[in-house]
């Protein structure tokens, strides 16, 4: 059962946050469009395809760190959840909560680095909202954002699609949001620094679904890292992933950091990354468009889709095998 009060664990993506939607939120809000447990809710539009709907909000601390900042990180997590949903995103909302005393120059820039996403993702903030809350109640500044796309006639994207034989790739170095994150929290410099990866992924998208038009389920690892997504996906479509950890990349950097700071980089946040799940003769196709992409130079296969199992299975550099569960417990809180 769920512990009595609400723990740091709860918001890490990992198994105590399904354990929190599935016993407090679902049974109360419980309908066909929320249980779907996508990142977006898919709603049917008669005549023109579906509409996709999603909301995040963005806590991270400190507010600016190397490659981002909380603006930059409340377009690009919005305008992802969408994008691999299958949508087009074309609207987002934006809601402030602001502590007293926050300084207006630093409002600025975040304001100034979410439209500067917005214009990069190709869509508009038509609604808002602000609030101000007094000293020591809101660390600063919060940010809430709600998306809105459009789903073409045809398009279905989800873990329902996954089978066998499937490839699974991923567009590029896993971990470095979460180290980035981390070395500017604790004030951390290494030899040469991680950035964030933090970037809207919706013109990504387009190009490997143009490539790979077979595509079955796309995910942005997020909360949780990598392996927290393929846990959930092998959960949620009942068949074994099995990855590689030689090919999943992950740069010397955050090898190094996560060395250092007993992490393991599986497991940190991306928010610029894109997993897919493709027909294996589409795979090559989907790398190239990847590769092609400013935001997949470093993309790879990393594995494939075995028989019935639900089981995300990691086929260790020594030879061995290490099934990868669900983040549990606290592993780097306010990551996003």
């Amino acid at each position: 059962m769920m512990t009595e009060r609400v723990t740091l664990a709860h918001g890490d993506g990992g198994e105590a946050t399904h354990r929190l939607i599935a016993e407090v939120f679902y049974p109360a809000f419980g309908n066909p469009a929320l249980l779907q447990g996508g990142d977006s809710a898919l709603l049917d539009l008669p005549g023109a395809g579906r509409l996709a709907m999603t909301t995040d909000s963005f806590v991270v601390q400190p507010l600016f760190f190397p490659g981002g900042d909380l603006g930059r990180l409340a377009v690009c997590g919005t305008v992802n959840d969408l994008s691999v949903a299958g949508a087009r995103p074309l609207w987002l909302s934006a809601g402030f909560i602001i502590e007293e005393g926050f300084p207006v120059d630093d409002l600025r820039r975040l304001v100034a680095s979410m439209a500067a996403a917005a214009a990069e993702a190709g869509v508009q903030i038509v609604t808002g909202d602000t609030k101000v809350v007094g000293r020591g109640q809101a660390d600063g500044c919060f940010i809430n954002t709600a998306g809105v796309g459009l789903v073409p006639q045809g398009r279905d994207l989800g873990a329902h699609r996954i089978g066998t034989g499937q490839a699974i790739l991923i567009s590029g170095p896993v971990g470095e949001h979460g180290v980035a994150v981390l070395s500017a929290r604790a004030g951390l410099a290494f030899e040469t620094p991680v950035r964030s990866d933090a970037a809207p992924l919706a013109s990504l998208v387009r190009a490997v679904l143009r490539a790979a038009p077979g595509a079955a389920c796309m995910r942005d690892p997020t909360r949780g890292g990598l392996a927290t997504a393929l846990a959930d996906l092998a959960a949620d479509s009942g068949y074994d992933l099995r990855v590689n950890e030689e090919e999943i990349p992950v740069t010397p950097e955050v090898t190094g950091a996560c060395d250092i700071l007993g992490l393991d980089p599986l497991y940190l946040a991306c928010e610029g990354r894109l997993l897919l799940f493709c027909p294996a003769g589409e795979a090559e196709a989907a790398l190239a468009a990847m590769r092609a992409h400013p935001l997949g130079g470093g993309a790879r296969v990393i594995g494939t889709v075995e028989g019935r199992g639900g089981r995300a299975l990691l086929r260790t550099a020594i030879g061995g095998t290490r099934r990868l569960e669900r983040l549990a417990g606290e592993n780097l809180p306010r990551i996003c």
